[in-house]
């Protein structure tokens, strides 16, 4: 039947497709059974199942992603295979009458909890991968499909409670044509990444529309709107593709804006960056002709795999992505994990609330072999290009000091050593804290360059989780406090004579744009997707008039009033 559901459009654009569902993991349910010879028939077809399918997948993920991020399955295929394990799951079959789904579940926690006691990072990781085979066992044995986001056929419409950073990392662009998720917002990670490659997302559509949808259903995202449209008629569908043409033209029509250089009306220069996750995302980048790459999120390095990259890997996703951007600048900011971005090898620790934990620059500082790793690698991929390091999650000079110490250590590491590297590398941070908003006049003493984080600014601003959609409407950058934050990092930025740009969402909000330039913003950073509306959109701004009404907007006690003003 016909329906229309209502959610946050997250990413532009329109998807026409059939849905993907990827459910979440249930647990088996403690049960018995007086048939042992079936039940264990039952546990062998599972296995023999589960490594073929592993088997398939290590070969695909061999091909399309490189030998690193394929090790994780190589990994399942050993803990498949391993003859203890299985003769305990078939004990519990046989032994204690329990079935097969619970005897693997019974069997695999034992164990995963073994490894988890255990001292050593590796074997404790391993306890991941042993509930990850287990899970996929269970789904077999109860006859459910398996769900590979990178082997989505083509046409495919993504949904999902949510997506993590690791299933984002399989997602094959070509083939996905929108995405769906019950939770999250403009800012999670899925919408991000939606931006990134220019799929059309409508995320927070609620649980409750979620767990109604079917697998295979006809469905339309519209990213513009923030609707899915379920079971559409003929009629609309065609209405539909009549809007996808219109999208088609507009694009086009932004070709002619490649080549120019980005100045206001009467002539301000601004530079626009794009935001990236991984190398493969330059494509885009260079297709719409962004001025520099303002947020190389490195994190996403670290995910999608049992162990941390090496310094080699690192090094040689660095080196590409200065490589392709020739003389334009490259922000890589030095790893960024925790929060909402887990990275289970690393053995941090659970949290109550991980968004003001142990995370980022806190983790690097505390874990300096660790970091040293990516700085070394960060260095040594510098001579190829225009480099900048980027520090996440400062609060404090102290912190920034630490760091520099760390980068400097790593510097005299490599001249004695002899190994090539860029000595004069700019080093900045980002402003997503409101203590290092307040005290960005201190922050700019030690530091290059600033880059406003808006997606963490706004959520500690204004005490909101970005992630929660029962309150997505208190989260907002019209928020007066916000945008005074942004006005005072600027100005301290600017007179202690460095410049000042933006990485967070906000940067790619066109109805914002002129009261940042009003502001002086020097540069924003964006998907590369919103690079070319961005330059046409501040080709029309005249950046004195910008100035003269800064303090009018500011002067507004409300985000609705500001966001009124700025939309007039």
């Amino acid at each position: 039947m016909f329906e229309t559901i209502k959610g946050l459009g997250v990413s532009d654009g329109v998807g026409i497709g059939e849905l993907l569902l990827v459910k979440p993991d249930e647990p088996a349910l403690e049960s018995k059974s007086s048939n042992v010879e079936l039940e264990s028939n039952r546990l062998q077809q599972a296995l023999g199942q589960s490594l073929s399918e592993l088997e398939d997948i290590y070969e695909s993920k061999r091909e399309t992603l490189g030998e690193d991020k394929a090790q994780i399955f190589q990994a399942h295929i050993m803990i498949l295979q391993d003859p203890e394990w299985v003769k305990d799951i078939a004990g519990k079959i046989t032994d204690d009458s329990w079935s097969a789904e619970y005897a693997v579940q019974l069997s695999a926690e034992a164990m995963a909890q073994m490894f988890e006691g255990m001292d050593n990072p590796y074997f404790q990781e391993r306890a991941h991968d042993i509930r990850d085979v287990a899970r996929r066992i269970i789904r077999i044995l109860r006859g459910e499909a398996s769900v590979d986001l990178g082997l989505a056929k083509p046409g495919s419409i993504i949904a999902a409670v949510d997506l993590t950073p690791s299933d984002t990392a399989q997602l094959n662009a070509k083939n996905i044509v929108g995405i769906i998720t019950a939770v999250g917002g403009k800012t999670s990670h899925s919408a991000i990444i939606a931006r990134t490659l220019g799929i059309p997302a409508v995320m927070g559509i609620g649980r409750t529309a979620f767990e109604a949808l079917a697998q295979e259903q006809k469905a339309i995202v519209d990213g513009d709107q923030g609707t899915l449209t379920l079971n559409p008629t003929e009629q609309v569908i065609v209405d539909y593709k009549d809007r996808i043409n219109q999208i088609e033209l507009e694009k086009k029509e932004l070709q002619k804006y490649i080549g120019l250089e980005t100045k206001t009306a009467d002539g301000k220069s601004i530079e626009l960056a794009a935001n990236i996750a991984s190398p493969n995302d330059l494509e885009r980048v260079l297709e719409n002709d962004a001025e520099g790459i303002g947020l190389f999120r490195s994190e996403f390095l670290f995910m999608d795999r049992t162990s941390a990259p090496t310094e080699e890997e690192q090094y040689e996703s660095y080196s590409a992505v200065l490589k392709g951007m020739t003389d334009k600048p490259v922000i890589i900011r030095t790893m960024d994990i925790g929060g909402d971005k887990e990275v289970s090898y690393l053995n941090m620790p659970e949290e109550m609330n991980p968004f003001l934990g142990y995370r980022a620059i806190r983790y690097c500082l505390n874990e300096p072999e660790v970091f040293k790793i990516q700085i070394r690698a960060l260095l040594r991929a510098g001579v190829y290009g225009k480099l900048r390091i980027m520090l996440p999650m400062i609060s404090s000079v102290q912190e920034v000091r630490q760091s520099k110490a760390i980068i400097e250590s790593v510097k005299e590491d490599l001249r004695n050593e002899n190994v090539e590297f860029a000595d004069d590398v700019p080093v900045g941070i980002m402003i997503e804290i409101p203590a290092a908003a307040i005290a960005s006049d201190l922050l700019a003493k030690e530091v290059d360059f600033f880059s406003i984080g808006t997606n963490d600014l706004i959520q500690y601003t204004v005490a909101v989780d970005r992630m929660n959609e029962s309150i997505a409407d208190l989260y907002t950058a019209y928020h007066p406090a916000v945008l005074r934050l942004i006005k005072m990092t600027i100005k301290n930025g600017h007179e202690a004579g460095i410049w000042v740009g933006m990485c967070g969402s906000v940067a790619g909000d066109l109805t914002l744009m002129p009261l940042l330039i009003g502001m002086g913003l020097d540069e924003f950073s964006m998907s590369p997707s919103t690079i070319l509306k961005a330059r046409k959109t501040t080709m029309g701004i005249d950046y004195k008039k910008a100035q003269s009404m800064v303090n009018d907007i500011l002067s507004l006690s409300t985000a609705t009033d500001i966001e009124n003003a700025l939309s007039k």
